[in-house]
């Protein structure tokens, strides 16, 4: 973490991610002075411990900014990020300290100002040049000091507070400096908010203009609906704030589809995944550990792309806790209670408790059982389940030569990148929490569990140049469009054309 001072900001990830920008709205040409100017300067204000660092990690999407903990006054100094718009910077956000002592301030700006008729704006900068401004209120007046300085400012609330005199001291302070002043209800999702409360209070104020932005959750049009109220306050740079909002939004479909190609590659690798053993069993049983912890591990990396992706850090994301612990999605990928608990239908094999995960092909003329229970015994040390089959299949399987991943798994990895991307969609960058794959499912999965597996991922199936866990992998036009098709068919919701 690196702390700015107030006469310097630094660029943040949030502007431009990794993967898939697009060209972003050109601002109107009478906007192009003021761009090159100077940008657009907003002070995030408020008591403390209200969020004002967390909303500044989520609007600029930078996990690492400041420092966040739940002990009043982290933030003692004022910090600076900035956005860009085609290369230029457009907007300065300033985090600054927390209002603490505001009952006594207002009263000590009322001595100084004693009998003379000063404006709100005069009041503030002769308390800035008093003592006390140095001393007892040093934190107060970097706040006063900034907004002074910027062109409008975020009052940050936490919701769940009740509306205290000092809040309503707070407000005259900053209202005093001549700005305009936008209200931001914080942790909204909270049980036992008072939104409405502060709805209230601020209407009684005359701040009818108010957005609610959850750092931890916002929704899906916050960052929207923030930067369009704050284009109703300062209407001179509205074209600009309207130019910003559109090229974050566009970012944010980008991103949503690079994430959606990273996990069609992962699928489709896994997809044409062949492995060849000899058939005897220990072969067998070898090879099945093999190909079952190369996909494991093309999953893990599919996962830090896409942490990676959505500017996440890897402590973001919760690792999966060992098979058997009772946890939904804690399971491990090929245990068959994963594949029960995620709604996958699950052949007779994995259904009897052997390993899933990997189907036998047959040489014979291209026939391939289907299903993980021979392969599932074998790796079981079940070998003798296998004869339910009877003696025609074991003697068809002597003649087997590749091992592959069975379709319930390639359904509950579809299920999981699926999950993910929408999580880390909603997740703003303030959340503490590492993610969870249990809290990553998502509606519209119904496909994934029980329609037809993708015709893309079929077509992998026979294929496997087109994944590159096998030798001789080759890139293709064909593999080039069936990765973007089965991107945008992952991420379809049911019901969707």
């Amino acid at each position: 973490m690196v702390d700015v001072s107030d006469d310097s900001v630094r660029p943040t990830p949030g502007a431009a991610p990794a993967a898939a920008p697009s060209q972003p709205p050109r601002p109107p040409v009478d906007e192009a002075p003021a761009l090159a100017d100077r940008p657009l300067q907003i002070a995030l204000v408020g008591h403390t411990n209200t969020g004002k660092t967390s909303l500044l990690r989520t609007l600029t999407r930078d996990a690492g900014f400041g420092e966040v903990a739940d002990a009043p006054g982290t933030t003692r100094r004022v910090q600076g990020a900035q956005l860009r718009l085609d290369g230029r910077p457009v907007l300065a956000w300033f985090d600054t300290p927390g209002m603490e002592d505001s009952v006594a301030l207002l009263d000590y700006v009322d001595r100084l100002a004693g009998t003379e008729r000063l404006d709100g704006p005069a009041r503030i900068r002769r308390f800035l040049g008093a003592p006390e401004a140095r001393g007892r209120f040093e934190q107060e007046a970097r706040v006063l000091g900034k907004m002074l300085d910027c062109d409008a400012a975020l009052y940050v609330i936490d919701a769940r507070d009740p509306v205290l005199a000092k809040h309503l001291d707070e407000l005259a302070l900053l209202a005093a400096c001549g700005k305009p002043l936008l209200p931001v209800l914080n942790f909204v999702r909270a049980p036992a908010h008072r939104a409405q409360q502060w709805r209230e209070a601020m209407a009684r104020l005359g701040l009818h203009a108010l957005v609610e932005f959850d750092t931890v959750a916002p929704p899906l049009d916050g960052e929207r609906q923030l930067y369009m109220r704050l284009g109703m306050l300062l209407d001179a740079h509205a074209a600009r704030l309207q130019a910003l909002s559109d090229h974050l939004m566009q970012q944010r479909v980008d991103r949503r589809k690079a994430a959606g190609r990273l996990a069609a590659g992962m699928l489709l690798d896994v997809a044409a995944l062949r492995l060849s053993a000899a058939p005897d069993e220990e072969a067998l049983r070898a090879g099945a550990r093999d190909l079952q912890d190369r996909v494991r591990q093309r999953e893990h990396a599919c996962i830090d792309a896409l942490l990676a992706l959505y500017n996440f850090r890897r402590e973001d994301y919760a690792a999966e806790a060992l098979p058997l612990t009772g946890e939904r999605w804690g399971m491990d990928l090929f245990h068959p209670q994963a594949l029960k608990d995620a709604g996958v239908s699950v052949g007779m094999g994995v259904a009897a408790g052997a390993m899933a995960g990997a189907a036998v092909d047959l040489m014979l003329a291209g026939v391939s059982l289907g299903t993980a229970a021979l392969v599932g015994a074998a790796t079981g040390g079940l070998w003798q389940s296998a004869t339910r089959y009877g003696q025609r299949l074991l003697g068809k399987l002597r003649g087997y030569r590749e091992l592959s991943i069975d379709d319930a798994v390639l359904r509950l990895l579809g299920l999981r990148a699926r999950g993910l991307i929408n999580a880390l969609d909603q997740r703003g960058h303030a959340a503490r929490d590492p993610l969870r794959l249990a809290e990553a499912q998502s509606a519209g999965d119904q496909r994934w569990r029980e329609g037809k597996l993708a015709p893309e991922l079929k077509e992998a199936r026979s294929k496997p140049e087109w994944s590159t866990l096998n030798p001789g992998h080759e890139d293709s036009p064909r593999r080039a469009a069936a990765l973007r098709a089965l991107g945008e068919y992952l991420l379809r919701a049911d019901g969707d054309t």
